[in-house]
């Protein structure tokens, strides 16, 4: 065994009992009977084997783009809220009460309107059936009409019995004058406020220097620039996901606490819009009735004057509903000649590219996506039932013309503050105090901002449909 050399005057010699002592200290020495491997002296000899790139273990989660996808376009907007005017339907209809009891031999009924829009020689039908001519109206500001059937009823009504009314025309004697009064043509002005959206992330000085073991792109390792990306991300699809959700406060929220104006009072979302003015189904279409549900549709987009093409986003459930109604094939075109591409220059292929499955139905053509928000566990389909909060939504893919100004826009329209040259669409700004090149304040420590002010308007909503799951506006 070697010795160990003696240095200076202080130096001492080596011991026999298997430790040498220098400076009074205890070195330990190998036993060969336990010695196996450098790594049993020396601990993290080996540099760890680290994969530099990112696991996207969820995917692009992401959940922007719907509004982009189906045609909402970003106009700036100078106000407090956005106002625009829908045209009434061109014929209206009234419901009538019936005011006292009627014999059944009498054809003579009162009631009153829950509008003030019948007139002396009206035809009406009541009911959907029956037709009556209105004889009288009284001066009322809620005028009572009398109205004498043009065939007895086989049922007489009763007081407090209420019937649905269409006016189909009019009926005058030979020599008599024209009408005394006439109908106005009516639109319907609807606004919506704008919603304020905030986000910050932070990086110290300290961090921002620090270098990880992850390639966020291009060659950088600094973590903080993967935060900075999902915080700018998170905005993101918080802004679109107010302009999806968004309420407006009713006085009991506002009695609450929202009449600090610090909270602001909300803004209509989308599913509202439809929930309160479109079309809404019961369940999920197609999950056992076939054709029936979707024939149904149909039906009311007919009511409702809607366009000939249609993006359906889904969730799971009902994308898989879908597909096994389509597997029937019964009187429908999936992907064929019948199908209209209009909203993809008329390009099937462009359809598919984008992840649009197409199939008719009725004169009807319907561009079926599906919608990652509605799947996410932790956003919309975070309530756990079977069809989510919302199972999806049928959008018109066509331009609607405003009825005041006759301007066309197209049915979804995002909008943002701006004037002059200042647009609140998205503002993005860093402070810090010397942090990152950027000097504004003492603190050490980078801040990044992001503010949006935005709204959404929904125009012709009777023309939308929402897929319902277990939505409750």
């Amino acid at each position: 065994m070697a010795s160990i050399i003696e240095q200076g005057a202080n130096a001492q010699a080596k011991h026999t009992n298997g430790t040498s002592t220098v400076y009074g200290q205890s070195l330990p020495q190998a036993d060969p009977t336990k010695y196996t491997s450098l790594g049993d002296f020396i601990d993290e000899v080996n540099a760890p084997d680290i994969r530099a790139s990112l696991v996207k273990t969820y995917g692009d989660q992401g959940i922007t783009g719907f509004l982009k996808m189906t045609g909402a376009v970003n106009n700036a907007g100078t106000a407090d809220e956005v106002t625009w005017w829908e045209e009434a339907r061109l014929h209206q209809k009234v419901e009538l009460t019936v005011t006292s009891d009627v014999a059944p031999t009498t054809s003579t009924i009162t009631a009153t309107q829950d509008r003030a829009i019948l007139r002396k020689h009206d035809v009406v039908l009541w009911g959907g059936t029956a037709r009556a001519v209105v004889i009288d109206v009284s001066a009322a500001t809620i005028p009572v009409v009398k109205l004498v059937f043009l065939k007895a009823l086989s049922a007489a009504p009763t007081a407090a019995d209420k019937a649905v009314c269409a006016v189909v025309g009019s009926s005058f004697g030979q020599g008599t004058d024209q009408n005394d009064k006439f109908v106005e043509s009516n639109v319907v002005k609807r606004t919506n406020p704008y919603i304020i959206t905030k986000e910050i992330y932070k990086v110290s000085g300290s961090q921002a220097t620090n270098i990880g073991y992850v390639d966020l792109g291009g060659g950088d390792y600094r973590w903080y620039i993967k935060g900075e990306m999902d915080t700018r991300q998170r905005f993101l699809d918080k802004r679109e996901m107010m302009m999806l959700l968004g309420q407006k406060a009713d006085s009991a929220a506002s009695t609450a606490g929202l009449a600090d104006a610090t909270f602001g009072a909300g803004s209509e979302g989308y599913f509202d819009a439809i929930n309160d003015r479109g079309i809404v189904t019961s369940d999920v279409i197609g999950q056992n009735t076939g054709f029936t549900d979707i024939d149904d549709i149909i039906k009311e987009l007919d009511k409702n004057g809607a366009p000939a093409e249609y993006a359906m986003y889904c969730n799971t459930d009902q994308s898989l509903a879908i597909d096994t109604m389509l597997a029937a094939g019964i009187g429908t075109n999936v992907g064929g000649l019948a199908a209209s591409f209009g909203a993809f220059n008329n390009s099937q292929d462009m359809a598919i590219n984008l992840g649009f499955k197409t199939w008719s139905r009725g004169g009807y053509t319907f561009h079926k996506h599906d919608w990652r928000l509605l799947n996410d566990p932790n956003l919309l389909g975070i309530t756990g039932a079977a069809t989510g909060l919302v199972a999806g939504v049928m959008v018109p893919l066509a331009t609607v013309a405003d009825a005041k100004t006759g301007n066309k826009a197209p049915a979804l329209e995002m909008n943002y503050k701006a004037a002059n040259g200042y647009s609140r669409e998205l503002n993005h700004w860093v402070t810090g105090g010397g942090v990152l090149g950027f000097n504004t304040d003492t603190k050490d420590v980078a801040q990044f901002n992001y503010r949006s002010e935005t709204n959404l308007c929904v125009r012709a909503a009777e023309q939308h449909v929402l897929i319902k799951g277990v939505y409750d506006a």
